[in-house]
């Protein structure tokens, strides 16, 4: 999940932008027809034979939450320091001492320079056209301990690396980075498309994207709408960024969230340190493009309506191996 890098990509990049196209901000659904042969927006809550997902992350126990379809990661390896462990950094019931009675998931990522624990969660890959949002809260800084690590707060949607440079790899990221990274300055916030990768040793990126700069401190509605090949990415409601092709997924992805550390960034410190990130809630409308304020209203409904956990996406057929390990 790194940006562009400079010199002869830079120019491919540039060649390859091509034609963007635009989504409407409104909501649709994506059999295209003018706004006259458009039904009129639905009020209330998606019934249940819409294929929604929508997750109050409002459990007691880790069983439950696997039940959902959710998957704590376990296993090593890519992103962020080498070596890191994954196990155990995903908290379930967190109250949000500023909503008392509202509970949220915690990830956590902790290192001391020598051991360093790195955070994920994921669901199923069966996740490809419609929109896309969660409530995060983003962090400036270290929950305890000194700052100065180049930490990754996320929401991503990916699909496997089947090869080095995959043509069919698919990747839709928003990263924040409070204290920088990848040749950036602090408080950045990037949201990125990607083609396709080849890993180390021989890194090549090929993706597009756009870095904002300003503290994200604080909770935060973000949404990507995923259409007509284009993908438009919103932050509390602003629309940041709009990719289209080549850059477009073409396979299903899971919905992930990770809090890891970048290679060679952390601190020069041997004093424990301590990250999060939360996530209140994650809603996918599968085929239509929901607006942003349309997917705040339709979460509050479903709240109000006492519905914590929903998911009416069918997996693909047949079911696609879903992998929590990247």
């Amino acid at each position: 999940m790194r940006v562009a890098s400079t010199g002869g990509l830079l120019v491919l990049l540039a060649y390859l932008a091509g034609c963007t196209a635009t989504i409407s901000a409104s909501e649709t659904t994506m059999n295209g027809g003018s706004d006259a042969e458009r039904p009129a927006p639905r009020k209330g809550p998606p019934p249940t034979l819409v294929p929604v997902l929508f997750d109050d992350f409002n459990y007691t126990s880790p069983r439950e939450f696997e039940r959902n379809g959710w998957i704590m990661r376990t296993a090593p390896g890519w992103p962020g320091v080498e070596g890191a462990l994954w196990s155990g950094n995903v908290t379930l019931g967190v109250e949000d001492p500023e909503h008392p009675g509202n509970y949220v998931l915690r990830m956590t990522a902790t290192t001391d320079g020598t051991t360093t624990r790195q955070a994920q969660f994921c669901h199923q890959r069966k996740y490809y056209e419609g929109t896309f949002a969660a409530r995060a809260r983003f962090h400036d800084a270290p929950a305890s301990g000194p700052d100065g690590d180049q930490v990754v707060e996320t929401f991503y949607f990916i699909s496997p690396l089947k090869a080095p440079l995959d043509p069919d790899y698919s990747e839709i990221d928003f990263e924040y980075l409070p204290n920088g990274g990848w040749g950036g300055g602090p408080l950045t916030l990037y949201v990125t498309t990607w083609e396709t990768f080849r890993p180390e040793p021989e890194w090549l990126q090929i993706n597009t994207s756009r870095a904002v700069q300003g503290s994200r401190e604080g909770w935060h509605t973000v949404v990507a709408q995923v259409a007509a090949h284009t993908v438009n990415y919103y932050v509390d409601g602003e629309l940041l960024a709009t990719h289209g092709e080549p850059y477009y997924p073409e396979v299903p992805m899971s919905i992930n969230f990770n809090l890891w550390f970048i290679k060679g960034g952390l601190a020069a410190s041997g004093e424990s340190r301590r990250y999060v990130e939360d996530i209140d809630w994650v809603f996918h409308q599968k085929d239509a493009v929901v607006a942003p304020a349309r997917v705040e209203e339709l979460v509050k409904e479903m709240r109000h309506a006492g519905v914590t956990f929903r998911d009416t996406v069918p997996a693909m057929n047949p079911p696609l191996s879903s992998p929590c390990n990247f």
